[in-house]
């Protein structure tokens, strides 16, 4: 798993640190178990801004020819306006924006809900992480095939300079 001082900017975590207790609470109330990587993010640094603020995707989206922007990854909790189960969390998008409800949106793009990032639990096994498009009316597209890979591949934007 690779360090949080790696992965988050200098900010503070979005949530208070997770309990046990808590993590059970947020997963009832999402329906869906939690990949342990994001689990185990969690309990070191509880969300927040990322360092590490794009991704590559293997096709053109709204956002760019080849790769997705990322801004921040939701905190596993409910008191943060940007938690799981926060004001702006996971069913604040499917109720309000009507994303489909395929998991758990877990970061969100610059793009002010024009497009998210996602757990996606629609097949068995660990959840795959999609880029899901608003603007392209909810284009779901693969970007990493489990959370700590998705965590790996997230690069500086920086090195997409000039991809349109």
């Amino acid at each position: 798993m690779l360090d949080p001082t790696i992965i988050f900017d200098t900010s503070g975590p979005l949530e208070n640190p997770l309990t046990d207790e808590l993590l059970r609470e947020v997963q009832a109330q999402l329906g869906h178990k939690l990949p342990a990587a994001y689990v185990d993010l969690a309990g070191r640094h509880n969300g927040g801004v990322l360092a590490r603020d794009a991704h590559p995707s293997p096709s053109r989206t709204s956002w760019s020819a080849g790769h997705v922007a990322v801004y921040t990854l939701a905190a596993i909790g409910d008191t943060a306006s940007f938690s799981l189960c926060g004001e702006l969390g996971n069913a604040f998008w499917t109720t309000e924006w009507a994303y489909p409800d395929i998991g758990v949106y877990i970061a969100d793009c610059p793009s002010a809900g024009h497009d998210m990032i996602a757990l996606d639990y629609r097949s068995p096994g660990e959840p795959t992480v999609v880029h899901v498009d608003q603007e392209w009316d909810y284009q779901i597209t693969v970007i990493a095939p489990d959370f700590e890979t998705f965590l790996g591949g997230l690069v500086d934007a920086a090195e997409f300079d000039g991809d349109d």
